[in-house]
């Protein structure tokens, strides 16, 4: 039985093909558009995941939206109804959209079909969407479920348990008091974009001091002891504006909000520290009031909330659960997921066989591409290219490249599903190397220099590195975890002398360009069975330097998707100062590209107008 999920419209949009309950296929619809965050219909997508399926959309059995639209426009209607007039003009803005398209799904899902779909469409709520996603592909029989979001329907959060083929959801928090909202609120205060922005306001907190948090508890949100929240609405005009925070908002926080590209300050910083410590503190409060009502010893986490990754580690760490499993794509991507897989098993009935290990596929669920595939467009650019005849002795070359510091663009299988790039589409370089955090950032990436990057471990040696268990399960990049003490340098000890972004001329561990000034990193583990040649490649390194980490951020520049075809990744590599792009078996190096000496040109006057 082939069953399509569908998410649309709001950020994300993603399509998701699960067959007699495997999941075959998923994607996000910006990885083809190159739109970033398109939230269009996802019919490229949809596309993909009915080719990767091998099967025409005559063949669906059943499609699901991840939502239902018409409750959702209850909710908008009742909330301009309730701030008229304020909301007239945000009101004015949203219902062409909504009468053209989002009321009218049947009609868009009909086109992207092709009409050839003839049965009925299915709509899940949203939370069930978000909780769908993370509890069936989870590793757990049972398990705790939380969601924490934006907003739904009407839910901005809820909990329940999922138990074999069925998930409950007992208790709900509603809109306007919503922690994505909160956090969505500070993300625009500090000139950050929402609902893509979140993520740098929490890699800024640690160089900033929790100065506002009792502030933002007395004043804007009050936290109950079962980590639901209420917010004063007097200072967030979202219910009716076109604007995250006002001038109220404003005022308590000594001025008006940062404006985009301009200088951070270490008010922004303080800033960033105060409300991620706030947001610790609810999903700790949530998780310990999750853990006494449902009695599980396992927990999983969905909904954009669960992106939090510092969160989750703390909830790991410090909460009440032996063993928490969180959706890779968390957000709204992964509700399409999600969707799909509760029609299979919560309306259908089917059986879910857990054997222990998450039925995700390393995520590794969009596009692949074979030899003859990147060869064939490789020849069509006149690329300089070397084919390898086999992996081991490429590995072991690209291995060595890594310990001279150069940076890799390593392009192999099937394009990750959600926002992290896990080792199929990443770009990689040297963890040790002091200066390798600051080229990545200002030369490859293109982005802020306070941006941290993420190290990849081994998994056999995770527990040497960083403050986890043995052998601990992190492959989706989805948990904060301290650096071992004794990998710490005493050099680092000067960064409680310093402020802001300072602290980054310290060298802190002996894995300098994955530690954060709090000496952090967002951890990801590489095995065997779900990254094969990563891990091929990162054993190579092991044995050539005794270092079992490397960094891994997603290959894509500022401002775009991360790659999905092999001309997306040579087009990326040759706007960047990438020294190597390594797509399959073949080996690119820069300096021998046709039009490298353009490259050199076109980066030193781009390196001008920067300066």
């Amino acid at each position: 039985m082939n069953i399509l999920g569908i998410s649309a419209f709001y950020h994300d949009s993603a399509a998701a093909l699960v067959r007699d309950g495997e999941i075959i296929a998923a994607a996000q619809e910006e990885r083809f558009t190159r739109k970033k965050h398109d939230q269009d219909f996802p019919s490229h997508a949809v596309e993909y995941c009915l080719t990767e399926g091998g099967i025409g959309a005559d063949e669906l059995d059943h499609v699901v939206f991840y939502e239902k639209p018409f409750t959702k426009f209850e909710r908008l209607l009742e909330t301009y109804i309730a701030y008229a007039p304020r909301g007239f003009r945000q009101f004015m803005m949203s219902m062409p959209l909504w009468l053209r398209k989002k009321l009218h799904l049947p009609r868009q899902m009909d086109k992207a079909l092709g009409g050839k779909f003839k049965g009925r469409y299915v709509f899940c709520e949203h939370h069930e969407s978000h909780a769908a996603s993370a509890f069936f592909p989870s590793p757990f029989a049972e398990a705790a479920i939380m969601t924490f979001d934006g907003v739904g329907e009407w839910a901005t959060a809820s909990y329940g348990a999922g138990r074999g083929n069925k998930i409950e959801l007992t208790h709900e928090m509603h809109f306007p008091h919503s922690l994505g909202l909160l956090y969505s609120a500070f993300t625009y205060f500090t000139g950050f974009k929402v609902n893509s922005g979140e993520y740098k306001l929490m890699g800024l907190a640690p160089y900033g001091e929790p100065q506002y948090y009792d502030l933002i508890m007395e004043k804007l949100v009050d936290v109950k002891a079962d980590g639901s929240l209420h917010l004063d609405m007097s200072y967030f005009p979202y219910c009716h504006g076109t604007v995250m925070t006002g001038r109220k908002f404003a005022n308590l926080f000594g001025g008006p909000r940062r404006q985009p590209e301009q200088a951070i300050t270490q008010r922004e910083m303080d800033i960033a520290a105060s409300i991620q410590k706030v947001t610790e503190e609810v999903v700790l409060r949530a998780a310990g009031h999750v853990h006494k009502e449902t009695q599980m010893k396992n927990l999983v986490l969905g909904g954009g909330v669960a992106l939090n990754c510092v969160g989750n580690g703390r909830i790991l760490r410090e909460g009440p659960f032996e063993n928490i499993w969180i959706q890779p794509a968390a957000g709204d991507a992964g509700a399409a997921l999600g969707a799909a897989l509760f029609v299979w098993h919560q309306l259908l009935g089917n059986d879910r066989p857990c054997d222990g290990r998450d039925k995700q596929k390393a995520s590794s669920l969009g596009p692949a591409y074979t030899d003859e595939e990147v060869r064939s467009f490789l020849d069509s650019v006149r690329a300089d290219y070397e084919a390898y005849d086999e992996f081991d002795r490429l590995s072991d070359d690209v291995a060595g490249m890594i310990a001279d510091e150069k940076v890799i663009g390593w392009f192999q299988g099937r394009m990750e599903f959600g926002p992290r790039a896990l080792g199929n589409r990443s770009i990689i370089g040297d963890a040790r190397s002091e200066k390798m955090q600051s080229v990545m950032n200002l030369k490859i990436k293109f982005r802020e220099s306070f941006r941290p990057f993420a190290p990849c471990v081994l998994r056999d040696d995770v527990d040497e590195y960083f403050e986890m268990r043995p052998n601990e399960d992190s492959p989706y990049m989805l948990l904060v975890a301290p650096i071992q003490t004794d990998k710490r340098l005493a050099e680092g000890e000067q960064m409680a002398s310093l402020r802001g972004l300072e602290k980054l001329k310290c060298k802190r561990s002996v894995a300098p360009a994955i530690t954060h000034v709090d000496y952090s990193a967002r951890v990801q583990t590489v095995d065997r069975d779900r990254h094969p040649r990563l891990y091929a490649l990162m054993s190579r390194f092991k044995d050539k330097t005794g270092c079992a980490v490397i960094i891994n951020t997603s290959f894509n520049i500022r401002g775009e998707p991360i790659v999905c075809t092999p001309e997306h990744a040579y087009r990326c590599f040759m706007a960047t100062d990438m020294d190597v792009l390594v797509m399959g078996n073949q080996l690119l190096y820069k300096e021998r590209q046709p039009q490298a000496a353009r490259h050199e040109i076109d980066m030193y006057k781009a390196q001008f107008e920067l300066d």
